[in-house]
C-alpha cells in the first residue's frame, strides 16, 4: 500500500485534521501554538495562518453545507476561516467553550456547531444567530469527543474521561441514554476471570466517538485499547452493545468511513503507534438477528435490556492485510440489568483488522479522506508532518 508524507505545513506537533467533502474538497490541520494549514488533495500547502493568542488548535471541522466555512477551536474560542482565502479570521465565537475546547462537530445542514471542553459541558452554537443556544451537562470529567448523528440532525453523541458515552437530543437537556464504560469493563473482567485492579491502571477513558452514515451505529475508542460499538434502535434507545480489543495501548481514534463498499468500515489509531481498518459489517452489533458471519473482529456483544427510569511493530507505513435544567433521570446502562445483559453475551469468530499499518509513533488523529478519488487515511502524530496511507483495493 502506498504511503506518503506531507511536510512543511507546521512547525510543531499536529493535533487534529479535518477533510471537506467533494471531489475538490480541501483538508485542514491544526497544531500546537495555534497554527492552521489548508492542504489540497495532493498535499500542496494552499495557505497557512497563525491564530491569535497562541493557544493550541485542538479541532478543525468543515461545514458540510458551506465549503467556505472552516471552524477551528483554540482555547475557549472558535474561529471561522475561509479556507480558500486564509488571510485571517472571518468570524469568531469567544467563550464558545467554558474551558479549553477538545472537539467540535457540525450537523449535516450546517446550522449547529457542537463543542465539548475540559469542563465536561456539551455546548450547541446556533450558527445563524452566532451564539450558544444550549448547554448540556452530565459528564463529570473532561468531555473529549462529540459527533452528530447523520440523518438525525438534532441528535448527538458525546464521550469523556468520566468513561461515559451519552446520546443527547437538542430538544432535551437530559440524556436519552448513558453507557458507563467502567461498569461494562468490570463486567467483562468478571466474566473472563480478570481482576478489578486492571481497571485501576488501565481505565476505559473515552477518547473519540464516531457515528456511521446510517446514523444508528456508534463507535467509541477507549484508553484500555478497546473499541465499543453501540446500535441505536427505534425510539433512540440503545438496542445493542459490543466491544473488541483494537490496540495494545490506548485507542485514541475511531472514525467510520463513508466512501467504501458499505458504511461500517472503521479506522482506528492508538498510543501503540498502530493504525487499523476494520470491517464491522458482519458484527452482531451492526447486523442483529443472527446474520453475523465470519470476518468481523472478535466482538463481545449483548442485547441491552438496561434499567430505564424515564502483533510486533514493523517499519513505519508498512501495511499488512488482516440550555440547562435540573438533572432528570435517563436510561442508565451500567451495573443495573447485569443479568439481562450477560445472558446475551456472545463472540464472533476471531478475525483481525482488514488492513494494518505500523505507523511507529503515537497517533494524535486519523482522518478518512478521498484524495483525488483514492480512499485514504491521513494520520497526525507527535511530529509536524502528516502521513497519508492509501486504501486502494479495499
Amino acid at each position: 500500500m502506498a504511503t506518503r508524507q506531507w511536510h512543511g505545513g507546521h512547525s510543531s506537533s499536529i493535533l487534529c485534521v479535518g477533510a471537506a467533502g467533494g471531489p475538490e474538497g480541501l483538508l485542514a490541520s491544526g497544531s500546537e501554538g495555534g497554527e492552521v494549514t489548508v492542504w489540497t488533495q495532493d498535499g500542496t500547502i494552499l495557505s497557512r495562518v497563525p491564530l491569535p493568542g497562541g493557544d493550541d488548535s485542538t479541532s478543525v471541522v468543515f461545514s458540510p453545507a458551506s465549503p467556505r466555512a472552516l471552524y477551528v477551536a483554540h482555547g475557549e474560542t472558535v474561529s471561522v476561516l475561509d479556507p480558500r482565502n486564509l488571510k485571517g479570521v472571518v468570524a469568531e465565537f469567544p467563550g464558545a467553550g467554558e474551558e479549553e475546547i477538545n472537539c467540535m462537530a457540525v450537523n449535516e445542514d450546517g446550522s449547529f456547531l457542537a463543542v465539548v471542553d475540559d469542563s465536561g459541558a456539551v455546548r450547541i452554537l446556533d450558527l445563524a444567530e452566532g451564539k450558544v443556544c444550549r448547554t448540556l451537562r452530565r459528564h463529570t470529567n473532561i468531555c473529549s469527543s462529540v459527533a452528530f448523528r447523520p440523518q438525525r440532525p438534532s441528535n448527538l453523541v458525546s464521550a469523556g474521561l468520566d468513561m461515559q458515552v451519552i446520546l443527547w437530543s437538542q430538544q432535551k437537556t437530559r440524556p436519552l441514554w448513558t453507557l458507563n464504560l467502567r461498569e461494562v469493563a468490570q463486567e467483562e473482567e468478571e466474566e473472563e476471570g480478570g481482576h478489578e485492579q486492571d481497571q485501576l491502571f488501565n481505565p476505559p477513558l473515552a477518547h473519540c466517538v464516531s457515528v456511521a452514515s446510517c446514523g444508528n451505529v456508534v463507535a467509541c475508542a477507549a484508553e484500555d485499547g478497546r473499541v465499543h460499538l453501540m446500535r441505536i434502535g427505534s425510539g433512540s434507545k440503545l438496542e445493542r452493545h459490543g466491544l473488541f480489543k483494537a490496540h495494545s495501548q490506548g485507542a485514541s481514534q475511531a472514525h467510520f468511513l463513508g466512501f467504501l463498499s458499505h458504511p461500517y468500515w472503521l479506522a482506528t489509531g492508538g498510543n501503540d503507534g498502530q493504525v487499523a481498518l476494520w470491517d464491522l459489517s458482519r458484527s452482531p452489533v451492526v447486523a442483529p438477528g443472527g446474520n453475523a458471519k465470519c470476518g468481523a473482529p472478535a466482538v463481545h456483544h449483548r442485547k441491552v435490556k438496561g434499567r430505564t427510569s424515564k502483533g510486533k511493530a514493523s517499519p513505519q507505513g508498512q501495511a499488512t492485510k488482516e440550555g440547562e435544567e435540573e438533572p432528570q433521570k435517563e436510561e442508565e446502562l451500567g451495573a443495573a440489568g447485569n443479568a439481562d445483559r450477560r445472558s446475551n453475551t456472545d463472540k464472533v469468530p476471531k478475525s483481525g483488522p482488514r488492513l494494518h499499518f505500523s505507523h511507529g509513533d503515537k497517533v494524535n488523529w486519523v482522518c478518512p479522506a478521498l484524495l483525488k478519488g483514492e480512499p485514504s487515511l491521513v494520520v497526525a502524530d507527535q511530529s509536524s508532518s502528516l502521513t497519508v496511507y492509501s486504501l486502494s483495493g479495499m
